[in-house]
């Protein structure tokens, strides 16, 4: 009988890892909108200095991937108002009030083009200029905080889209962005190894990445396999690091030390942020607040830590 428990328990816990895993394929839907709008978003970043991942985010959060019968009608993929100073087409639905005016384009090409011009236009979004144009979850907080969308999670959706879907590959892809690209394997290996100053937190030791840095250029500058700081990160292979990333050398914990109890979700914080602050495992994170794979951080959210 006690075999008999031990498999069923392990057969358990497969089915529960498989239903963790088909809970995080990515949509079609989603990824044939990439396909179709990539190349325009990275025009746009090449010409307004705003972000291609964030602009393909917002698109897609904004237009549900281009299916809604609305964004068709309109192909108004940003869910932009009409406001008082447009004079182009408009179009009608209940938002905030029952008849609320929208945009409405010839194109989407126009649509995609507008969303930029209206982020240059208005003071509000100003800041969002200064920002690192490949600091993505910079964007995304900002957007938020700026107003333009007043759902609390707004942020933290726009990064767990581009994060699932890897939309920062589009950014590597603009000219502007060149500037602060990562170094490349051959620039890396022809200079020696610099020494770089290790940190010790919950008892796993770590690094914190610098400007233009990468996994590969970390991992070749404390002697590790690329492969491995990777796996105890969880992140696919070209994911970006920006400034004061926590790196971890070492596979992180299942909970929390004390005293971290529970952590106070804020504006632009995905789970996977989450657990790179406390060392702890994105999946164990889930489980301890018995959270759906598509759960998003929101702003005020309390989770558990251990």
């Amino acid at each position: 009988m006690k075999i008999k428990a031990r498999l069923f328990c392990i057969f358990l816990l497969f089915f529960c890892l498989g239903i963790h895993s088909q809970a995080q394929k990515k949509a079609s839907s989603y990824i044939e909108y990439i396909k179709q709008y990539n190349g325009i978003a990275v025009k746009a970043m090449d010409k307004y200095k705003i972000p291609a991942s964030i602009t393909l985010a917002q698109a897609l959060l904004e237009s549900g991937a281009g299916q809604s019968s609305f964004v068709v009608d309109s192909k108004n993929h940003f869910g932009i108002k009409c406001h008082s100073d447009w004079t182009g087409k408009r179009i009608y639905r209940k938002d905030d009030g029952p008849n609320d005016c929208f945009r409405k384009y010839d194109s989407v090409e126009d649509s995609y083009e507008d969303h930029a011009k209206f982020l240059q236009k208005y003071p509000r979004y100003a800041v969002l200029f200064t920002y690192n144009v490949r600091d993505y979850t910079a964007w995304a907080k900002g957007l938020q905080t700026c107003g333009y969308a007043t759902d609390k999670a707004y942020a933290n959706k726009l990064i767990r889209i581009i994060e699932l879907y890897e939309l920062y590959e589009y950014d590597a892809k603009s000219k502007v962005s060149s500037r602060e690209r990562p170094r490349t394997q051959k620039e890396i290996q022809a200079a020696p190894p610099k020494k770089r100053p290790t940190f010790l937190s919950s008892g796993l030791l770590y690094v914190l990445a610098e400007n233009n840095d990468s996994f590969e250029s970390i991992a070749y500058d404390m002697g590790f396999k690329k492969k491995n700081i990777i796996k105890y990160n969880e992140v696919p292979e070209d994911f970006p690091l920006k400034k004061g990333d926590i790196v971890y050398l070492e596979k992180k914990k299942k909970k929390a030390d004390k005293p971290h109890f529970e952590h106070l979700v804020k504006i632009g914080e995905s789970m996977h942020g989450i657990s790179q602050l406390y060392g702890i495992q994105v999946k164990r994170l889930y489980k301890l607040n018995k959270k759906a794979p598509d759960y998003v951080p929101t702003e005020g959210d309390v989770l558990r830590l251990r």
